[in-house]
């Protein structure tokens, strides 16, 4: 089933409201890509010998790779309702992620305040669990949401 939590309004979204998206394998590719994107040659990233020696042993994925992995899975690419990100509270980063983990998203509706006669803001547990059910990645993703057409 697709992922569909942000597709519904305001109105219609209820605090506990969740779901957990696709799972989708961080490669060799996305790090190399984004790390070339950004500017983020940090060693943990892309230096082997420097990881190897590092608390991690192996290199890790950039957090904000993974951040970044969490929208693609969590928000619909067509959605009408979303408004605008609104922003990213209590960022964390729990454990690690390395090349070749498979990660999915588990998003739970937290809060809902009125904004305006247009929409609410949304807070959403937005949490980025592996394939040994680690959370890899925590936060509060906040999203102005349309409310109902009147």
């Amino acid at each position: 089933m697709p992922y569909q939590l942000l597709e519904r309004d305001y109105d219609a979204l209820t605090v506990g409201d969740a779901e957990v998206t696709r799972a989708r394998t961080i490669t060799e590719a996305d790090v190399v890509a984004f790390c070339t994107l950004t500017g983020d040659m940090f060693a943990l990233h892309t230096d082997r010998v420097a990881a190897e020696r590092s608390l991690f042993r192996r290199r890790i994925v950039p957090g904000m790779l993974v951040l970044a992995y969490s929208y693609g899975l969590g928000v619909p690419p067509g959605s009408s309702t979303i408004l605008a990100n609104y922003g990213t509270d209590a960022l964390r980063f729990p454990a690690p992620t390395f090349i070749d983990d498979t990660i999915h998203l588990e998003a739970a509706v937290e809060e809902k305040r009125e904004r305006d006669a247009r929409g609410g803001i949304v807070t959403l547990r937005w949490d980025v669990v592996n394939q040994n059910g680690a959370t890899v990645c925590a936060s509060k993703l906040l999203v102005l949401v349309a409310r109902s057409a009147a």
